[in-house]
């Protein structure tokens, strides 16, 4: 291992050494950037901290070539090694998630919606319109058939989760192109628990009867049924969608097992490569076989050249995933996720669900007259990095919020265990107890501006090197 060590800041000290040989300023911002991840909490559900192997693995001449098409059928010659690459990345991750077929080319989890909607729009839209209209290939409609399958295309219905409810933008969020693409309706929780309802569900899924049935979330702090969402997508003719971008190393991990899995229940499961998984940032499409030939025209249909380099280490990534440790992990990330919702709960913060199930909390600043893009900056300023996010029926909107959203997936890498995480909840409620909300030049109350009180930044950094020294970012990584 420390042989290991050695070659990895050598590896690092030399790259740096490189890029300062032409953009110096560059360099010095990665050499801070690693340092300020060094030292702050990270708390942002969607982030995490890839392997040195993952990140090497992007920093090669794969990043020179074009590769657009299929494995085997690319529009460029000299593709025989991205072959290699993304044939490995697809394998992985059929094994690792028991999948039929994987497609590894999004660049991003957005982009793998879309690789996942338009496919969806093929398959059940396009190929059975173009069987009516007596042709298999679109080059030879007529201008007025073209218009009408574009009229088909451009009408379907799309049921996903609401933004405020935990749902992601790409759900069919309006001001989102999935919002523009499809006539879309969301399904919220329940008032009350904040739970999903899913009598509820299918009660509007009768009364809308979608083409697609989105399931999956990005602040939902519970694990969902997938087999009764499928059971929902049965009834109605619907294809069944899982977006697990955020749950995925839950799913990989083995956390989330039989109707939690989306995997054997949705005909399309999409996510990203970061976040749970500790992979590289991008995207990735699973489906059944039904649907993978659809899938597998993503590029050209919606994607522009493949990212070699990135496929490269997202299957160096997800053979990580395939490793018994890595089950391990995810547990963990579980165990610690419930450890820090219980930190807040018995300090009295009030939690969206009233707790957590998966990898994330949802905290309700309200009840310390805090907006959530308040809380974020004074946590901020105490080295704690969170994200504000809605909370149902949220009065302050999509930008100002009531709520912040933290995960454990980032500081589980690095070692922390469920004292700590309990610990971090004491010093987040610490800071939003200390922080005052501010007013406006008009003398009203501020969403944004705040004052945190004397002291209070620095007893927190202090009391979080602490935890952080006792479990160091990238050990052994020295850059000379």
């Amino acid at each position: 291992m420390a042989d290991l060590n050695a070659l990895t800041s050598s590896a690092y000290s030399q790259a740096l050494e490189v890029i300062a040989s032409v953009e110096p300023r560059i360099a010095e911002a990665t050499r801070k950037e690693l340092a300020d991840q060094r030292s702050s909490l990270k708390l942002i559900a969607s982030e995490n901290y890839a392997s040195p192997a993952v990140l090497l693995t992007m920093g090669t001449w794969f990043s020179d070539k074009y590769a657009e098409g299929t494995i085997g059928h690319r529009f460029y010659a000299g593709c025989q090694n991205v072959d290699t690459v993304e044939s490995l990345a697809a394998e992985h991750a059929r094994e690792l998630f028991g999948a039929e077929y994987a497609y590894a080319q999004p660049h991003s989890g957005i982009d793998a919606n879309l690789v996942a909607f338009w496919s969806i729009l093929a398959h059940r839209v396009e190929g059975p319109w173009l069987e009516k209209a007596g042709s298999k290939n679109v080059n030879e409609l007529t201008d007025a058939d073209w218009e009408s399958l574009r009229h088909e295309l451009g009408n379907q219905r799309l049921l996903g989760m609401s933004l405020d409810a935990g749902g992601h933008l790409t759900h069919g969020f309006r001001p989102n192109i999935s919002g523009k693409m499809f006539h879309q309706q969301q399904y919220g929780t329940d008032p009350e628990t904040g739970l999903l309802d899913y009598a509820k569900v299918a009660a509007k899924a009768r009364e809308f009867k979608p083409l697609i049935l989105v399931a999956g979330y990005s602040a939902y702090p519970r694990r969902v049924d997938f087999a009764k969402m499928r059971e929902i997508a049965d009834e109605v003719g619907a294809t069944l969608m899982v977006d697990m971008a955020h749950f995925a190393g839950l799913v990989a991990g083995k956390v989330f097992t039989g109707d939690e899995d989306p995997v054997p229940h949705a005909h399309v499961v999409t996510t990203t490569t970061h976040k749970s998984l500790r992979g590289p940032r991008g995207g990735m499409v699973l489906a059944t076989e039904e649907y993978a030939a659809s899938v597998d025209r993503g590029c050209p249909m919606v994607l522009g050249g493949p990212l070699s380099h990135v496929m490269a280490a997202k299957a160096v990534a997800l053979a990580e995933a395939r490793q018994p440790s890595f089950q391990t992990y995810a547990q963990q990330v579980a165990d610690n996720a419930k450890s820090l919702a219980e930190g807040f709960l018995k300090r009295d913060a009030r939690l969206v669900t009233g707790g957590t199930d998966n990898h994330l909390v949802l905290l309700d600043v309200s009840g310390f007259g805090l907006t959530g893009r308040q809380a974020e900056s004074a946590l901020l300023d105490a080295g704690v990095v969170t994200n504000r996010n809605s909370i149902p029926a949220d009065p302050n909107g999509a930008w100002y919020t009531s709520g912040i959203r933290l995960g454990t997936p980032a500081l589980t890498t690095r070692g922390f265990g469920r004292d700590e995480f309990d610990h971090v909840a004491e010093l987040v409620v610490h800071v939003l107890q200390n922080t005052q909300p501010g007013t406006t030049k008009a003398g009203g109350p501020s969403k944004a501006s705040y004052a945190l009180g004397d002291g209070v930044a620095d007893k927190v950094k202090d009391a979080s090197a602490e935890m952080l020294d006792k479990h160091p970012l990238y050990p052994g990584l020295e850059l000379s």
